[in-house]
C-alpha cells in the first residue's frame, strides 16, 4: 500500500510504502469509529433566513441572559457534524421556566424554529425544544475530520514502527490502550482542530514536519528556515489580500505576530551543536497532547485515562455525567493536558515496565512539559531547555496555524 501527498502548502512530502498484509493488521488493531457514510445531515448555512426547521440537534452550552430591556432569553449552542449552530429562545409563555430542567438532564433534542440571519452569522430562533432519549453516535452530532481515518492511522503507525526499542512498545502499547478515546478526541475546544478525531489529525501533522526538519539534507536548521521563509511568504500573502480587501473578514489572520517568534524558537535551537533525537521528538509528539483526551469532555469519550491514572478513586461523580458537545471537562481543567501528558507518560511506563534510560525519561518529559513554547501560552516550563524542545514547540506552533490554513 502506497500513500502518496504533500503538506504544509505542498512542500513537505508524504510517502507512505507499507506491505497490503501490515497496513490490513494496522487497521484490524486501530480501527475507525463508525463514521455517518455519507448521511446528509441539517447545514445552517444552506439554510434561507425566515425558513421553518425542525432537526435532531446536540446541546453543547446554554445560559440565561438579559436583554437590554431586561427581559430573559435562553442562550443556547447546538451542533451537529456540520458544526457549531447558535441559538437562542425567547422567555414567551414561561418558555424557560418549561426548558431549563430538559436543559439540565438531556442533550440531543429536537430543535423546533425559525432561521435568523445577522451579519452574515446564520442561527436559530427557538420556537420549541423536545428532548430525545437513547444512545447516540457521536459523528452525526460532531463534527469530525474530513481526512481519511485508514490513511491517518496508517501513516501514524508507520512513523511509530520506525522508532528504537523500548520506544517503539511504549508508543504502540500506548495507542492500544487508548486508541478509542485518542482517535475521536478533539484537540481543541477552539482554534485549530476542534473536531472528532482532531487530536490525531494533529498528532500526524507534528510527525510530517518533525520527520521534514530531521531528514532535511543541508540539516535541521536549514530545515526551520525552509519553513520560515514559507510562513513568510504566506503572511505576504495575508497581508496583501486584506489590503486589497480580499480577504474573507470572518476568518481570523493564521500569520500574524509568527515570523519573530519563530525566529526566536530557532535561535534558541541553534545554540545545541547536535542533531535531533528521531526516538525522542517523535515519541514525545505522541504524548504532547495525549492528555487532552482527560482535558476536554465530549459525547462518545470514554473516562479510561481516569481510571488509569487514578485506580483507587471514587469516580461515582463521572457516572452522573451527561455528555454532550466538544466543552472542558469540570476536572481536567484543573490540571491540564500539559501535566497529564507527563503523568501518563510515566504511568504507561511503569504498567508496560519500559525501561528508558534517567536521561531520556526526563527529555521526554521536558518536551512535554515545554512545548507550549512560553509560560503565558501554557508552558509549564519558562523556555525549553533541549534541542527537541525547541522542535516539538516549532512543529506544534506551525501545524496549529497551518490548519487555519488548511480550513
Amino acid at each position: 500500500m502506497q500513500i502518496q501527498s504533500h503538506y504544509f502548502f505542498d512542500v513537505i512530502p508524504i510517502q507512505i510504502d507499507i506491505d497490503d498484509e501490515q497496513a490490513d493488521n494496522i487497521l484490524k488493531d486501530f480501527p475507525a469509529p463508525p463514521l455517518p457514510n455519507g448521511q446528509q445531515t441539517f447545514d445552517i448555512n444552506h439554510q434561507s433566513a425566515g425558513a421553518n426547521i425542525s432537526e435532531h440537534l446536540l446541546l453543547n452550552d446554554y445560559e440565561v441572559r438579559l436583554t437590554r430591556t431586561n427581559k430573559q432569553y435562553l442562550k443556547l449552542s447546538f451542533s451537529n457534524n456540520n458544526g457549531i449552530i447558535s441559538a437562542k429562545m425567547w422567555d414567551n409563555q414561561g418558555a424557560i421556566e418549561k426548558n431549563l430542567p430538559l436543559l439540565e438532564k438531556y442533550t440531543l433534542f429536537e430543535v423546533q424554529g425559525v432561521i435568523d440571519a445577522y451579519n452574515g452569522q446564520k442561527s436559530i430562533t427557538v420556537n420549541q425544544l423536545t428532548a430525545i432519549d437513547g444512545d447516540m453516535n457521536p459523528f452525526t452530532l460532531l463534527p469530525y475530520t474530513s481526512a481519511s481515518y485508514s490513511d491517518l492511522t496508517i501513516e501514524l503507525l508507520y512513523y511509530l514502527y520506525q522508532l528504537k526499542q523500548p520506544f517503539q512498545q511504549l508508543a504502540v502499547e500506548t495507542l492500544k490502550t487508548f486508541w478509542h478515546d485518542f482517535s475521536i478526541v478533539p484537540a481543541a475546544k477552539s482554534h485549530h482542530h476542534n473536531y472528532l478525531g482532531g487530536l490525531l489529525k494533529h498528532t500526524v501533522g507534528l510527525m510530517r514536519f518533525a520527520n521534514y526538519i530531521i531528514n532535511y539534507d543541508k540539516g535541521h536548521v536549514e530545515g526551520l528556515f525552509a519553513l520560515i521563509q514559507i510562513v513568510e511568504k504566506a503572511y505576504k500573502k495575508e497581508l496583501y489580500l486584506n489590503y486589497k480587501g480580499e480577504k474573507d473578514p470572518f476568518k481570523r489572520a493564521v500569520w500574524n505576530d509568527t515570523i519573530d517568534h519563530l525566529y526566536r524558537m530557532t535561535k534558541g535551537a541553534m545554540t545545541y551543536d547536535i542533531k535531533p533525537n528521531r526516538d525522542v521528538l517523535i515519541l514525545s509528539i505522541l504524548f504532547h497532547d495525549l492528555g487532552k483526551m482527560l482535558e476536554y469532555d465530549h459525547a462518545g469519550k470514554s473516562y479510561h485515562g481516569f481510571e488509569l491514572l487514578y485506580p483507587t478513586a471514587d469516580k461515582a461523580t463521572l457516572q452522573k455525567r451527561k455528555q454532550a458537545g466538544i466543552t472542558m471537562d469540570p476536572l481536567g481543567v484543573l490540571i491540564g493536558h500539559i501535566p497529564y501528558g507527563v503523568l501518563l507518560f510515566n504511568k504507561l511506563m511503569e504498567q508496560f515496565n519500559i525501561t528508558l534510560t534517567i536521561d531520556a525519561i526526563h527529555e521526554i518529559s521536558h518536551c512535554i512539559l515545554c512545548h507550549h513554547g512560553l509560560p503565558e501560552w501554557g508552558s509549564a516550563v519558562r523556555s525549553p531547555l533541549t534541542l527537541d524542545g525547541y522542535l516539538i514547540h516549532i512543529v506544534d506552533y506551525l501545524d496549529s496555524r497551518y490548519e487555519n490554513v488548511a480550513e
